[in-house]
């Protein structure tokens, strides 16, 4: 696991080498203040974190993790993955990863033997269709699909449905990304939740927003609009190789309250990891201290 988390975190760690190019017992606040920020934790939770730790000039690796873990406590109660099939709703922008995702997801999913059957509701775009039907092909998964300009409600309602026919374990629906305008893909969101709910009771069970790595703390605007639409379950960070923004994952983290799920950290199919906050932190921290993590 930490191999996967520092190749995702390679810029970030390369970024960190520059202000500190020899590891420390005790860092300067200063020094740990630079790096949070060039790290791209938002200035005012980089405060908050200097403001948590110890008053002394030089704070030791347990004091900074202590610290840094607390951006890290939320969790969704509500989510019962022992739903069968489980009904995943997959929302993002046009180019954060969205389609690549749902198919890194499915192949997950595969990897532990359960069935999956994917939807291809983002009908806005026909290259979207065309990417999610490429993807199911290399990874030996179903699809349902329609044309482009079809009711994506009514794609989301047959995947459900022939899913629950065929008692599958997964259900992985993809969605529009951006419509006319910002209504308009409001009203198409909570379209298809709701029609979700009548192919099966409580479905769909979990919301992911997939945000794109690379956008650091200003994808937090737009997490925010999502989550207001309709009510975000968890979140999947892509890109993350391809950022020194790594500390991005604090802001987002604490101005959603929302769990990461996974973090995406290449183009491979086996390159989405669940998230671990502890291996996440002490990665970075790996890098600052010569106290070994634990």
């Amino acid at each position: 696991m930490f191999s996967f988390i520092k190749k995702g975190l390679g810029k970030t760690l390369g970024v960190i080498k520059e202000i500190l190019p020899e590891k420390v017992e005790k860092i300067d606040k200063s020094i740990l203040e630079e790096i949070l920020i060039e790290s791209d934790i938002p200035y005012e939770l980089v405060e908050e974190i200097i403001y948590y730790l110890p008053p002394s000039p030089t704070v030791a690796r347990a004091d900074v993790k202590r610290v840094l873990e607390s951006y890290f406590m939320y969790e969704n109660t509500n989510i019962n993955p022992s739903q069968k099939p489980f009904v995943e709703l997959v929302i993002g922008v046009n180019g954060a990863g969205k389609t690549t995702t749902i198919a890194k997801l499915a192949h997950n999913y595969k990897k532990e033997n359960q069935s999956v059957l994917l939807g291809a509701a983002d009908t806005f775009r026909a290259a979207a269709i065309e990417q999610l039907k490429s993807w199911a092909e290399k990874i030996d998964v179903g699809i349902i699909y329609t044309q482009q300009g079809h009711d994506p409600s009514a794609v989301a309602y047959d995947t459900i449905s022939s899913a629950v026919a065929k008692k599958l374990d997964h259900v992985i629906i993809d969605t529009a990304g951006r419509l006319h305008n910002q209504v308009n893909l409001s009203n198409e969101l909570k379209k298809i939740v709701r029609i979700c709910d009548k192919a099966l009771s409580g479905a769909p069970h979990r919301k992911i927003l997939i945000l794109d790595g690379t956008q650091g703390s200003s994808a937090i605007n737009q997490a925010k609009a999502f989550h207001e639409m309709i009510n975000i379950d968890g979140i999947i960070i892509t890109k993350l190789d391809g950022t020194a923004k790594g500390g991005s994952l604090f802001g987002i983290a604490k101005a959603l309250q929302l769990p990461i799920l996974y973090v995406g950290v290449g183009e491979g199919r086996d390159d989405l990891i669940t998230f671990n906050p502890t291996d996440y932190i002490d990665t970075i921290l790996d890098s600052i201290f010569t106290t070994t993590h634990g």
